[in-house]
């Protein structure tokens, strides 16, 4: 639309001052800046709607240097999906345009760390996957091979669900069903161990997630005295693997203060863990001040590391899957919604991490990006492949949520790659807010 005012602009302006004067070169002049202004708007057009930023000159685009990173600071994405996705045939790209494992685009772009969502038995009878990956223990094994061809350690994210848990869904796997919580600790304990064994033959565990953004239940426990059984349950297997590992417990929505609450019940339950994380989206979330001082209290009076443990932000406004996307409206945050804009916030939490004495942050899934950009064709291949955030069959498990509103990725414009899975200039921002430079 601005475009388009600004050709009528200097048109009609152009006329006017040529009609006057008769100065047949200012005719001339109008035909050429119309011509330009048309192919310059018309290429944004076409750029926005291959999910391609519109930033002009983005070499020219500084990101400053983060200070307070430690040495060992985590740079880590959760891209639990690949492997339902490139069996859905979307193809990933290095830098340089060639067709290249995403595994080493991310080591490439100075990511450390891979984290894996883990789903008890996310199939119906018949083997049909739940979608969102269908991320059961050999879907994270395979991810864990990948990463560790490339050094990248493991965050393994254990739901202790069948499907999708967050603060607002808790259920407990199906074959956990009837189980007091003597019996349902019991057998969280044996599944995390089985898992730990199994995935540590792949690839290098360096951190384990007790539950998924549990703020107020987990596995269909809803009182903290089961919450922390189960959670010790955990623990305790994965002492018992390996005393080394680091166990996380997960927590989201910072700004309703409740992370000193969380911390205090845990410790008043004798919960064993190392680092306590955070989600954090601007939309939903709150600013990054609040986080901030949100962390700094688990450090300062819990005495436990901290981590950003989801993170991510828009680079377009565009759908490219027709699966309605979570954000689509720039208004109100900090930056645009463009790929400058996407590296900026994310350099921001980065450095409120770091601000705050955290161990790393990780992006969540960078690479979710459409499986095509025909609906129907698409829903074919998430049904099939388990590409999109839920299929038809995990009506079976979420029959509320999943069974109505299955459909594809409402994350793809949040992703680090563009639509046709080549890295977005602000994917390099894990390596630039070292020392700072330029997006490239």
């Amino acid at each position: 639309m601005y475009c388009l005012f600004m050709i009528s602009y200097y048109k009609m302006y152009f006329m006017f001052k040529s009609n006057i004067n008769g100065n047949f070169f200012r005719s001339v002049i109008i035909i050429l800046l119309a011509g330009v202004l048309t192919a310059a708007c018309s290429t944004r057009s076409a750029d926005v709607k291959n999910g391609i930023l519109p930033d002009n000159d983005i070499e020219d685009f500084h990101i400053p240097a983060v200070e307070n990173l430690s040495g060992g600071f985590i740079f880590g994405a959760d891209i639990s999906s690949i492997i339902a996705l490139e069996n859905s045939g979307v193809k990933f790209y290095g830098f340089d345009g060639k067709e290249q494992d995403i595994f080493k685009t991310l080591y490439d772009a100075g990511i450390n760390y891979i984290r894996i969502r883990i789903w008890n038995d996310p199939f119906d009878s018949n083997g049909n996957g739940f979608g969102g990956g269908n991320c059961d223990v050999n879907t994270a094994a395979a991810i864990a091979s990948r990463a560790k061809k490339y050094g990248m350690k493991l965050f393994l994210n254990f739901h202790y669900s069948d499907f999708w848990a967050d603060p607002g869904k808790q259920m407990a796997p199906r074959a956990w069903a009837g189980m007091n919580i003597g019996e349902k600790a019991s057998a969280l304990e044996t599944f995390t161990f089985d898992s730990l064994m199994e995935i540590g033959k792949h690839g290098d565990i360096g951190m384990v997630q007790l539950g998924n953004e549990t703020n107020s239940a987990m596995s269909g426990e809803y009182n903290w005295r089961n919450i922390s059984a189960l959670m010790n349950a955990g623990a305790k297997a994965v002492r018992r693997y390996d005393e080394n590992i680091l166990i996380a417990v997960h927590f989201t929505d910072p700004q309703k203060g409740h992370y000193a609450y969380s911390a205090q019940t845990l410790k008043e339950y004798s919960v064993d863990y190392d680092v306590f994380a955070s989600s954090y989206y601007p939309f939903w979330h709150g600013t990054l001040d609040n986080l901030k001082d949100q962390l700094n209290i688990i450090r300062r009076d819990y005495g436990k590391d901290v981590l950003i443990a989801e993170t991510s932000y828009a680079f377009t406004s565009e759908d490219g899957d027709k699966f309605a996307n979570i954000v689509s409206d720039p208004r109100g945050f900090a930056h645009p919604f463009s790929v400058y804009g996407q590296a900026l916030a994310l350099r921001d939490v980065i450095a409120a991490a770091a601000d705050a004495g955290g161990i790393g942050v990780f992006y969540w899934e960078p690479a979710w990006i459409p499986v095509g950009s025909n609906y129907e064709t698409n829903r074919e291949i998430w049904n099939q492949f388990g590409s999109g955030w839920a299929s038809v069959y995990a009506s079976v498990y979420d029959p509320k949520d999943a069974g109505i509103y299955y459909g594809g990725s409402a994350v793809d414009n949040q992703a680090l790659f563009d639509f046709s899975g080549h890295p977005l200039p602000s994917l390099n921002v894990f390596k630039l807010v070292k020392n700072g430079a330029s997006l490239r």
